[in-house]
C-alpha cells in the first residue's frame, strides 16, 4: 500500500514509521519504500522495518526500472509499504507527472491517506471527497485522521468522512511530531542520534492503540500489484542494467564508501549497484579513523560536514592522505557534502575550517536552501565517469554556497545544468584527474553507468599504482 497525504507536513512520515514499526513488532515483514527523493525519511523507516529502504521515484526512474525495483525488493509473504511525496497529485507538470498518484496507478497498489485534521471538522469530507473525484482511478482505501483534539473532534471528522465519502477511517492518531525533532532538511538523521530507535518504539505503540492494523492489511491483502509477467509496461523504454560485473578476476577492486553521521546519504540501490559490478566495499569514517586503508576508488555520498566541520578539521592525517591519494589519480566520486568535504574550507558563523584540499573551493553556509528539487544535467566536458553529450537525472538540496572558486584547466566545471541550481553559474560537477564532485545526487538504477564508470575506473587504478614499503604511492606508466 502507499501511504501518502494532502501536502507536506501532514504527518505521513511519523505515521509511515508507525505502522511500519508496529506491524514489525507483530513479527511481520515490511518492506519500505521511499518515493521522491530523499534520504532522511528514508532512514528512518529503513530503522522501523529493520531492513533497507528503497527509492521509487519517477523523475529519477523510468517505469521499467521502477516495476523491476519493486518486484526485486517486495516479497510475497510481507507487507510493502510506499511513503509518498508532498501532496498525493503534486507532480512535475500539469497532468501530476512523477505524483504519487501516479506511481499508485502503475504499482497497483491502494492509498491510505494521512488527514491533518488539526482546526478542521467537516471540510475533511469535502476535501477527501475531492480527491476521490479528481482521478477515480487512483484507488484510495482509507483514511487516518492525524493530529485530533480529542474523542469529540475525532466523532465529527470520522462520522463526516464516512457519511459523505464513503471511504473507512482507519484510526485517529494525536500529534506525535515531538518524537522527530526536525533540522533544516527535514527529519534528523537517525545515526547521529542513541535515541532513534526508542522513538520508533514510541510512535510504533502510539499507532498500535489508536489504528485498526488487522483492516489496514486487510487493505493491503486486496491490492493487486504488478507482477513479473506484467513487466515490463507497453511503450516504455527497456531499462539500462548492469548485471556483468565488470571485471571477473578473484581480487576484486577495493571501493571505499565513507559512511558516518557526517556522511550518510547513500541509496541503497547505489552500494547494491557497485556490488553486482564487481567491487568489493569497505565503509570508512573521517571521524574515527586517522589513516585511509588500502583502496582503489573512493564515494563519498552526502550529509552534514558542517555540523562536523571541527572533528573533521582536525583529522589532518586522514584529509592529508585523502589529498594525496587524489593527487596520485584515485578515482573518487562525492555528492553534495563529499563535494564539501573535498573542498579547501567551510566558513561557518564561530569559524572557518580547512577541509581535505583536494578541490580549490570555499564553502558557505546559507539559512536558506541555496539549491532544492530535481536537476537535469548535460555532460559537456571530458571526466572519467560520463560520456559527452550524456543527460542525467537526479536532485539536489544544499544550503551550501561557493564563495570562494577559480576554474582551471586542471580543474573545470564538466556539467551544464538544464534544471536546477548546481555549482554555480548553471554548472555543476568539478573535476579534477580522476575526481568527480557534484552537488547533484543521482540514483544508480536510473544511472546505470556511473556504478559501471567507478568500478572500471578502480581496476584501471589497481593496474597503475603499487604501495611502497613506506606507504607512498608511485604511479606507474604514467
Amino acid at each position: 500500500m502507499i501511504i501518502s497525504a494532502l501536502r507536506g507536513g501532514s504527518g505521513k512520515t511519523i505515521l509511515s514509521i508507525g505502522v511500519i514499526g508496529a506491524w514489525k513488532q507483530q513479527g511481520k515483514t515490511v518492506i519500505p519504500f521511499k518515493k521522491g527523493p530523499d534520504y532522511i525519511d528514508a532512514g528512518w523507516l529503513a530503522l522501523a522495518a529493520g531492513q533497507p529502504c528503497y527509492n521509487l521515484d519517477s523523475f529519477l526512474l523510468n517505469q521499467t526500472q521502477i516495476l523491476k525495483s519493486f518486484i526485486r525488493h517486495a516479497t510475497p509473504s510481507g507487507i510493502s509499504v510506499v511513503e509518498g511525496n508532498r501532496g498525493l497529485y503534486d507532480g512535475i507538470d500539469l497532468n501530476g507527472a512523477t505524483s504519487t498518484a501516479e506511481l499508485s496507478k502503475l504499482l497497483g497498489l491502494p492509498v491510505i491517506l494521512c488527514l491533518d485534521c488539526a482546526k478542521s471538522t467537516r471540510t475533511m469530507a469535502a476535501v477527501l471527497l475531492g480527491c476521490l473525484h479528481f482521478d477515480p482511478d487512483v484507488s484510495i482505501q482509507g483514511v487516518v485522521l492525524n493530529r485530533v483534539a480529542g474523542s469529540r473532534h475525532e466523532r465529527i471528522v470520522r462520522t463526516s468522512i464516512e457519511h459523505h465519502c464513503g471511504i473507512p477511517v482507519i484510526g485517529a492518531i494525536p500529534a506525535m511530531d515531538s518524537q522527530f525533532p526536525e533540522r533544516h532538511m527535514g527529519l534528523v538523521p537517525t545515526l547521529e542520534h542513541d535515541w532513534a530507535a526508542e522513538s520508533v518504539n514510541a510512535v510504533s505503540r502510539v499507532v498500535k492503540a489508536n489504528l485498526d492494523l488487522d483492516r489496514l492489511e486487510a487493505i493491503a491483502n486486496r491490492s493487486l500489484p504488478v507482477t513479473a509477467q506484467e513487466y515490463p509496461p507497453k511503450d516504455q523504454p527497456k531499462a539500462q542494467t548492469v548485471e556483468t560485473p565488470v571485471t571477473v578476476r578473484a581480487e576484486k577492486p577495493i571501493i571505499g564508501i565513507i559512511r558516518d553521521s557526517a556522511f550518510q546519504f547513500y541509496y541503497p540501490e547505489n552500494i547494491e549497484a557497485l556490488v553486482l559490478a564487481g567491487a568489493e566495499l569497505v565503509f570508512l569514517s573521517p571521524l574515527t579513523q586517522q589513516h585511509l586503508p588500502d583502496l582503489d576508488a573512493l564515494y563519498i555520498g552526502g550529509g552534514f560536514p558542517e555540523t562536523h566541520a571541527r572533528v573533521l578539521a582536525e583529522n589532518t592525517s586522514f584529509s592529508s592522505e585523502l589529498k594525496h591519494l587524489a593527487d596520485c589519480g584515485l578515482p573518487i566520486y562525492a555528492e553534495c557534502g563529499g563535494l564539501m568535504y573535498l573542498g579547501k574550507e567551510i566558513i561557518l558563523e564561530d569559524a572557518t575550517y580547512p577541509m581535505a584540499g583536494v578541490l580549490p573551493i570555499v564553502f558557505g553556509l546559507s539559512p536558506k536552501p541555496k539549491g532544492h528539487g530535481y536537476t537535469m544535467v548535460t555532460v559537456d566536458r571530458n571526466n572519467p565517469f560520463y560520456p559527452d553529450g550524456m543527460e542525467i537525472r537526479g536532485h539536489e538540496f544544499h544550503y551550501s554556497w561557493v564563495a570562494s572558486f577559480e576554474e582551471t584547466a586542471d580543474c573545470k566545471l564538466v556539467f551544464y545544468m538544464k534544471r536546477g541550481t548546481g555549482f554555480m553559474n548553471s554548472r555543476d560537477g568539478v573535476c579534477y584527474k580522476n575526481v568527480l564532485a557534484t552537488y547533484t545526487h543521482i540514483h544508480a538504477s536510473g544511472t546505470p553507468e556511473w556504478a559501471t564508470a567507478l568500478v572500471r575506473n578502480a581496476v584501471a587504478f589497481r593496474t597503475k599504482l603499487r604501495i611502497t614499503n613506506d606507504g607512498y604511492t608511485v604511479i606507474l606508466n604514467s
